[in-house]
C-alpha cells in the first residue's frame, strides 16, 4: 500500500523528532512492504517566519489530500509578544478545525521499566498502568467568543449536544475494547457548560448498559489521578481539563516526552503528534526524546491505516528498547548510565524492528 503523509515538523525540537519517527515509519515500509510519502508543509513559528501566518492555506490544502499528518511541535519565546492570532498555537487549533478533528486521544501509559521515574512513591503506584484520556478538540474554551473590552479580557466556553455526545460515543467504543469503564469529568457545580456536558454523558452512558459509568469534578479527578490513578481507564472531558489532566499525567508516567496522542475526526484524516512543546532550549542539541512522536506514529498505523501488527510492532520495540535500559536524559532518573541522544534513541528502536 502507498500512504501520502503531511508533515508539519514546526519548531524548536518539532524537526528532529518528526525525522526520528520517519526513521522508523520508513523501516516499518521495509519491513511489510508498505511505502509512505512525505511532503513537508509550513505551521507555527516557521510558518510565520516565512509567509507571515501560523498556517498557510497551502498546509490546510495539503493536509486534506493526504492520508495522515504527523506534527512535531509549535511555538517559542521568540513569538510570545505577538499578539494572539499571529500566536504560532493558532497554527493547532486551525488545522485541528480545518480537518474536523474533534477527538484527541492522549494514553498515559506508565511503562513497567518506567516506574522508577514516576515521581509517586511506590505505595501509590508499584506497577504500570494504561489510561487512555479522550478530549474534545474542537470545541470548549479555545474555541468560544474571546476578547478585551477596556481592562477586561474573556473566554467564554461553549458546548452544543451534538460536540459532547459524539466526544462521549467515540469514549464508550473505546472503551468497549479496553476496561469497559469510563469515567466523564467536568465542573457541574459550577459551570452551566458543564451541567449540560453532565447530562448528555450521563444519556450516552445508557446506550452502553455494559459498560462502568462516573461522573468526576475535574478538581477532585486533578488529586485522584495522584492519589490513585489505577481507578482510572478510560478518561472523557472537555478541551481546557483534558489538556491540562493530560499534563498532569504526563508526569506521573515518567516524563512528558513518552507522551503520544491521535486527534481523530469522522474519517479515517488523523493528525499525530507528541503531547509536549518545541523546548527550544534543547532544540538542536540532539537531545530530544523522540519516544512520544515514535509512539505517535505507531497510533498512525493502528487508526487511521488500520495496520495493527506493525503499530504493536513499534510499541514492543519501544518496550524493548526500556527492558534494556536505554534512556534519554529526561527519564534517566537516578541511574548512572549514560543518557542517550535522540539519534541514539532511534538508532535503539530500528534494532528491535
Amino acid at each position: 500500500m502507498n500512504y501520502k503523509i503531511a508533515l508539519l515538523k514546526g519548531d524548536g525540537i518539532g524537526p528532529e523528532i518528526v525525522d526520528s519517527a520517519t526513521q522508523i515509519l520508513s523501516r516499518i515500509g521495509e519491513i511489510y512492504r508498505h511505502t509512505f510519502e512525505y511532503t513537508e508543509y509550513l505551521a507555527g513559528g516557521i510558518a510565520l517566519d516565512t509567509v507571515g501566518i501560523p498556517l498557510p492555506e497551502e498546509t490546510i490544502l495539503g493536509c486534506k489530500n493526504s492520508d495522515s499528518v504527523i506534527l512535531g511541535a509549535v511555538g517559542g519565546p521568540k513569538w510570545d509578544a505577538l499578539p494572539g492570532h499571529l500566536r504560532p498555537e493558532k497554527a493547532l487549533l486551525g488545522i485541528r478545525s480545518a480537518l474536523g478533528l474533534y477527538t484527541n486521544l492522549r494514553p498515559s501509559v506508565l511503562f513497567e521499566e518506567l516506574i522508577d521515574a514516576c515521581p509517586l512513591k511506590s505505595t501509590i503506584v508499584n506497577r504500570g498502568f494504561d489510561i487512555m484520556i479522550v478530549r474534545e478538540l474542537t470545541g470548549g474554551l479555545y474555541f468560544g467568543k474571546s476578547g478585551r473590552a477596556g481592562d477586561t479580557a474573556y473566554d467564554t466556553e461553549e458546548y452544543s449536544v451534538t460536540e459532547i455526545e459524539r466526544i462521549c460515543r467515540a469514549a464508550f467504543e473505546i472503551a468497549g475494547k479496553r476496561k469497559k469503564q469510563v469515567t466523564s469529568i467536568d465542573k457541574a457545580n459550577v459551570m452551566e457548560s458543564s451541567r449540560l456536558w453532565r447530562e448528555v454523558a450521563e444519556r450516552v452512558a445508557s446506550e452502553y448498559p455494559d459498560i462502568e459509568f462516573s461522573n468526576m469534578l475535574v478538581d477532585n479527578a486533578a488529586m485522584q489521578l495522584i492519589k490513585n490513578p489505577y481507578q482510572f481507564d478510560v478518561i472523557v472531558t472537555s478541551n481546557i481539563f483534558g489538556d491540562i489532566l493530560s499534563d498532569e499525567l504526563s508526569q506521573i508516567t515518567g516524563s512528558i516526552g513518552m507522551q503520544a496522542s491521535a486527534s481523530l475526526g469522522a474519517s479515517a484524516l488523523g493528525m499525530y503528534e507528541p503531547i509536549h512543546g518545541s523546548a527550544p532550549d534543547i532544540a538542536g542539541k540532539g537531545v530530544a526524546n523522540p519516544l512520544a512522536t515514535i509512539l505517535s506514529v505507531a497510533l498512525m498505523l493502528d487508526h487511521s491505516f488500520g495496520l495493527k501488527e506493525e503499530s504493536r510492532a513499534i510499541e514492543s520495540s519501544v518496550q524493548k528498547v526500556l527492558a534494556r535500559g536505554d534512556r534519554t536524559a529526561d527519564i534517566l532518573g537516578s541511574s548512572d548510565k549514560k543518557p542517550l541522544s535522540t539519534s541514539e534513541m532511534t538508532a535503539a528502536v530500528l534494532s528491535f524492528l
